[in-house]
């Protein structure tokens, strides 16, 4: 550890390893550079003891091919002295190089889980010897959608140790994780950094879904005395266009899009105009080629969608005068990620609102199935197919599958014989 540059245990570290070298299930949380990888790593090799076996002992689910080579690396690094056998799976396209390497023995894969599901699926991964199943980055996992292809590796790795780290935790995560993990430990660490910023006021509304972001914003600018002059951040200019048609501030011309997407629009070339009209209430920007805009005069800065980089979220709520200025952020559970960096980034938490008793909160309308009460199923004893539909001899019949690994230990076998 201490020839890899690691001088002492970071907090995440000293809270969870214990637990994980005891086999506990465990949620881990805490923020961007507070060690999650490097604890799992630990654990794992820790854990793991070199085989003979095939199958392998650990499973690691990442979000991003970038983030498996992160972690190979970090194995590597930290497994100086050992021979455990060390793969990714982030390829596209065929998987015949990789079950081939599969087939050969592996004790770590570390994957993107639809690369990893793809191949179980062709039985190609075996999961029968799995010890460590773990997700990292798992917010990021679900903000991708790939609840499902986890879920299905963590059912079919049966009896093992489940380890999730994470920087938030929200409901679609807890979603997810429900469903293989019972009574987990969870463990969080709040490391909100060394920098403490001198900022505007922030206050955070957690929200839903985007709808819910609407009604919210159309409930707080009825009040025209306070909310007098706004502007408005979105990311897109798209965003900006609908918002646009969704906000009802009162008078026609009192919201308006700084360069609007078409131009029989309401809108503005130059935030000096806005400033200058007090018939101008609400001002959307979008933040795609805003550039450096100067919000003085402006008492109410919302963050209607949260920007891809914190920077330029920062560079609108450090404080640079006396004026007094609110900064209010809109936040659904996706960008909860991003809440976390810029919390970390200023030194301290956003305030977090409490959502008005009149808010009417959106709810996402699921699909209507069909009713499978009023399906009847015609009875048909006779083969079902065509007329050229008949038995198979015989010597035709098998009862036996192989799966991807024994076929491709076949293979290998002809092509040698």
């Amino acid at each position: 550890m201490t020839d890899a540059g690691y001088i002492a245990a970071k907090e995440i570290q000293a809270k969870t390893m214990s637990r994980i070298l005891g086999g506990q299930d465990i949620i881990a949380v805490g923020p961007e550079g507070s060690g999650k990888t490097t604890t799992y790593v630990l654990g794992v090799l820790m854990r793991i003891k070199y085989s003979t076996d095939e199958a392998p002992k650990a499973l690691i689910l990442v979000p991003t091919k970038e983030k498996v080579l992160e972690v190979i690396e970090e194995f590597h690094k930290l497994n100086r002295n050992r021979n455990l056998r060390i793969m990714g799976l982030h390829g596209v396209g065929g998987t015949e190089a990789e079950v081939l390497e599969l087939v050969d023995g592996v004790d770590i894969v570390v994957a993107l889980p639809t690369r990893a599901r793809a191949i179980y699926l062709k039985l190609g991964l075996n999961m029968s010897k799995l010890q460590m199943f773990i997700v990292d980055d798992a917010e990021l996992i679900v903000k991708q959608g790939m609840q499902l292809p986890v879920c299905e590796l963590a059912r079919s790795a049966g009896k093992c140790q489940h380890l999730i780290f994470t920087t938030v935790v929200h409901e679609k995560l807890n979603n997810m994780v429900d469903q293989f993990l019972n009574y987990p430990t969870t463990l969080e660490v709040e490391d909100l950094g060394e920098s403490h910023t001198s900022t505007h006021e922030l206050l955070l509304y957690q929200v839903p879904n985007f709808k819910t972001k609407i009604n919210l914003m159309n409930l707080l600018l009825r009040d025209d005395e306070v909310f007098d002059k706004v502007v408005v951040f979105v990311n897109t200019r798209l965003t900006a266009q609908k918002l646009g048609k969704s906000l009802h501030a009162g008078k026609p011309g009192s919201v308006a899009v700084l360069n609007p997407l078409f131009f029989d629009e309401e809108g503005f070339d130059h935030i000096e105009d806005f400033k200058e009209i007090p018939e101008a209430r609400v001002l959307i920007v979008a933040n795609e080629g805003a550039g450096s805009l100067d919000l003085s005069g402006i008492p109410f800065i919302f963050h209607f969608e949260l920007p891809e980089k914190k920077e330029t979220f920062l560079s609108r709520i450090v404080k640079t005068d006396d004026a007094e200025v609110v900064a209010i952020t809109f936040s659904t559970d996706m960008e909860l990620i991003e809440v976390k960096k810029i919390e970390q980034a200023i030194g301290s938490r956003l305030n977090v609102m409490e959502l008005p008793d009149d808010l009417v909160i959106d709810q996402v309308s699921k699909s209507s199935g069909l009713d499978k009460s009023r399906i009847v199923k015609e009875k048909n004893d006779g083969p079902q197919g065509g007329g050229a539909y008949h038995e198979k001899k015989e010597s035709n019949t098998k009862n036996y599958n192989y799966g991807i690994g024994q076929k491709a230990k076949m293979t290998m076998k002809k092509k040698h014989s």
